[in-house]
């Protein structure tokens, strides 16, 4: 089977390896546009050797963002910026990939190093969030959204085709939609959050229809020789594990007959309990989904160790691997892996690589002749 170093092909796009940097949001950008912290940030993760590098989760609207400072696609205006981020990416080897994503009721926080609660309504600058139904985040909280009605479906599932549109004319060549962690679809989904009772509401079938049609909408706009995939929560950690499971798989086929590529298999965050958090927490899950679907998967979530991100490739439970926290500590934690595993493979940039493998602390003198071009 194949190892962490191995390519992996998905479509008609390669990755130089199964390494992915997991989407990480940074919560810097200006009215979703870049700023100066953006270009460097997704630089040094694509020059220190990921294979996948996935811009974080990028705002299809406004009222889609988690907080102020979150990137967006909502207008021409962002494309510009989006596109210097994908040549940053492109340029150092790596795929450009981006998340698209609405965070429904989850919107319109602070960052969650300023505490991450809803912006107070005192602030001019604060929404009331959308989401399938009026039920907020956490019980007895004031930030609650506003249930969205028909008209509000079609104009969100709009923003994800705008944003794809526009994810395209930047040169992203990979697309994650985010359908986890509570945000808008994840809502839609979860029956802890979507109390309606028409046609997006009830059933597993009614409660998945705006994830079906949104993936629809976008595979409609998005090549077809490009990976089109989703980040879904597949299990809500609220004591029906099997029965998420089973229902997340069915929604993923539904999904897969509308031209889902991938998974990346997550959680739901229904908050209902604790998640129990350890090692490789969904591998395993990853691992199930993928027999139960038939589609390509990856996960992330505490995917620390090369040889267990070795192991989940070959022993055929995820198709790479994806990796995050671990990467801000060191963008080039995939040349530590390298070497832990024991794999010759170049994961330097080339001016990196030339100065470790050449420089000596004593170099020999360089003469005139030496400068000379070859005959």
């Amino acid at each position: 089977m194949p190892g962490l170093f191995d390519k992996f092909t998905l479509k008609q796009i390669t990755l130089r390896n199964r390494i992915a940097a997991s989407a990480m949001c940074q919560y810097q950008a200006k009215d979703g546009l870049i700023t100066d912290w953006h270009l460097p940030h997704y630089a040094a993760l694509a020059r220190g050797g990921a294979g996948l590098v996935v811009v974080e989760a990028t705002a299809v609207s406004p009222e889609g963002r988690i907080t102020l400072g979150d990137l967006g696609l909502w207008s021409d205006a962002h494309t510009e910026g989006a596109a210097a981020i994908a040549r940053t990416i492109a340029d150092a080897g790596a795929v450009a990939g981006i998340q698209l994503g609405h965070a429904g009721r989850k919107a319109g926080c602070t960052p969650p190093w300023e505490g991450g609660a809803p912006l107070a309504s005192t602030d001019l600058r604060a929404w009331q969030p959308i989401a399938p139904s009026a039920v907020p985040l956490i019980a007895e909280q004031p930030h609650v959204p506003r249930a969205m009605d028909l008209e509000d479906i079609q104009r969100v599932q709009q923003d994800f085709v705008d944003a794809a549109r526009r994810a395209l004319a930047a040169g992203f060549q990979w697309i994650e939609l985010h359908f986890a962690h509570g945000f808008l679809a994840q809502s839609f989904l979860s029956p802890h959050s979507n109390q309606r009772d028409d046609a997006y509401g009830g059933s597993l079938e009614n409660r998945a229809r705006f994830l079906v049609e949104t993936v629809a909408a976008v595979r409609r706009v998005w090549p077809a020789h490009l990976p089109l995939t989703a980040r879904l929560g597949v299990l809500e950690f609220d004591g029906r594990d099997e029965v998420n499971l089973a229902e997340s798989s069915q929604v993923l086929q539904w999904l897969k007959a509308e031209g889902l590529d991938l998974v990346d298999v997550g959680i739901g965050f229904s908050t209902l309990a604790p998640v129990p958090w350890a090692p490789n927490l969904l591998v395993d899950t990853a691992a199930r989904v993928a027999q139960d679907t038939g589609l390509k998967v990856t996960t992330s979530w505490l995917i620390t160790d090369a040889k267990d991100a070795d192991r989940a490739v070959r022993d055929n439970k995820v198709d790479f691997v994806m990796v995050a926290r671990r990467l801000l500590d060191n963008p080039h934690w995939p040349r530590q892996a390298a070497r832990e595993l024991g794999v010759m493979e170049q994961v330097l940039p080339t001016p990196y690589a030339y100065w470790l493998q050449n420089w000596s602390p004593q170099p020999p003198p360089i003469s005139p002749q030496t400068l000379k071009e070859p005959a």
